[in-house]
């Protein structure tokens, strides 16, 4: 058993107990049968299994059927994006085909949107289980006022632990990139709103649920002097720095004729190969490229639905992590990857993985793991999220295994979790209170924000 020292402490705030199995996903991946989880002030404050003391509790659940981990952490989002989920018209070509033909549509965002989007999504992940988020909110219109401001307010209202990222385009379409005018900013201005952001937002304690960090969109819709500017920010803050690279082989190419170098080439010239960053979907690294992200401890938020939909190709996922890279799991987008379910993505994960190197290659196991230690990894927090240990935030999820998907599956609950289903959580609880209690979201507002973001949808997508 693994408890904190001293005197008897008081009761626990919350006790998960007789769980079919807990998959801790801790520093030695103990896995315990009948296993129980005590959540503390936030945090966990006890682990153990049938034969040790559990703790009182002024609540308790009951996890029998059950298996539970710890909440799934999600790497790379983009929530507003729901405003025009499985937008068909943009799905006639690639990556660059499917941006020209939305930015105008994300053209009419304000703060009404970024908020009910925000709303919607977090809430749609924490029905699959995941109970850290990351967004990527890189669309800025003139006039639309503070947009992730109001994406901080709905987490917040919410209960979900947040990282938000802000955003940037600096380059448009008679700058040779792909936005229109409207939607980029000047470099100046860009860099004195991410200052403002992360001093009105970014929270450094081990238990935060909202932080923040920088992240222009990627080398095709921002300057190099913003690249480098950006990092050297970072670095004063001390906050950390997202974008997409290597997500495409058109990238590839523009990549190399506008600056003569590959996209790894260009993070190193910029001043980003450093464990302060994490990158969007890194496709289409060379296996040298991979070694290189591996050593200098870039991570990778892999989005194996949204590459699938876009058409984008398989990520070298087991590459990246042999080579010492951290690799977490993103939704994407939904107006790529269209369900913003991280079980979904894990379970995609998998079987991306078994495609790619044999059946024996990517365990769900594996899956569990990307999708918990890996996205800790990715956003700085090893020790804090993704894992249930003493001290650790108080995050998890409880997933039935019960009902007809999963009946003859009593060999391992792991496999059964990924491999049977689908199956959204019974619970999903973040520093020990629920924000998914019974497969219900806990916050009552969401019937409302459903239909404000049906009429905000509407306005976004109306003839242009």
């Amino acid at each position: 058993m693994e408890t904190t020292a001293g005197p008897p402490a008081p009761p626990a705030d919350l006790l998960v107990h007789d769980a079919d199995l807990l998959a801790t996903v801790d520093d030695g991946r103990r896995e315990i049968p009948g296993g129980w989880v005590a959540v503390t002030g936030g945090v966990v404050s006890g682990v153990g299994g049938p034969g040790d003391p559990r703790p009182d509790a002024h609540r308790t659940v009951d996890a029998r059927g059950c298996l539970v981990t710890p909440g799934l952490v999600n790497t790379h989002h983009h929530l507003y994006q729901n405003l025009t989920r499985a937008f068909a018209p943009a799905l006639t070509g690639g990556l660059f085909d499917w941006l020209v033909t939305l930015y105008p549509l994300w053209a009419r965002l304000d703060e009404e949107a970024a908020y009910v989007s925000a709303y919607v999504g977090l809430t749609e992940l924490a029905l699959a289980g995941c109970t850290t988020s990351t967004d990527h909110l890189y669309v800025h219109p003139r006039g639309a006022g503070d947009l992730i401001g109001a994406e901080v307010r709905a987490a917040q209202d919410l209960g979900m632990r947040s990282h938000f990222t802000r955003g940037s385009m600096s380059l448009s379409v008679k700058d040779g990139g792909l936005p229109p005018d409207s939607v980029v900013q000047d470099d100046d201005e860009i860099l004195a709103e991410s200052q403002r952001l992360v001093e009105a937002h970014h929270d450094r304690s081990p238990t935060a649920l909202t932080r923040l960090a920088l992240a222009p969109c990627s080398p095709f819709s921002v300057s190099t002097e913003l690249m480098t500017r950006t990092a050297e920010l970072a670095g004063r803050l001390d906050v950390r720095l997202h974008t997409h690279l290597a997500e495409t082989q058109d990238e590839d190419a523009f990549c190399l004729e506008r600056f003569g170098r590959r996209p790894v080439d260009y993070l190193a010239d910029v001043g980003w190969m450093s464990d302060r960053v994490w990158l969007a979907h890194v496709v289409w690294p060379s296996a040298s490229e991979v070694e290189r992200l591996g050593a200098a401890r870039v991570g990778a938020a892999h989005c194996p639905s949204s590459n699938m939909i876009l058409g984008s190709g398989l990520s070298p996922v087991a590459e990246l992590r042999a080579a010492g890279a951290p690799v977490g799991l993103g939704v994407d987008g939904s107006a790529s990857a269209d369900a913003a379910s991280l079980w979904l993505e894990a379970r995609t994960a998998m079987l991306q993985g078994k495609l790619r190197h044999g059946a024996g290659s990517f365990s769900a196991r594996d899956a569990l793991e990307v999708a918990t230690r890996g996205g800790a990894a990715c956003l700085g927090r090893t020790g804090e999220i993704g894992q249930l240990s003493v001290g650790s935030c108080g995050d998890l999820a409880v997933w039935p295994l019960t009902g007809p998907a999963f009946a003859g599956a009593l060999s391992d609950p792991v496999e059964a979790w990924l491999r049977c289903g689908p199956v959204a959580a019974r619970h999903t609880v973040v520093g020990g209170r629920f924000v998914v209690e019974d497969g219900v979201p806990v916050h009552p507002g969401l019937d409302e924000q459903l239909a404000v973001h049906r009429r905000v949808s509407e306005r976004l997508q109306a003839p242009l």
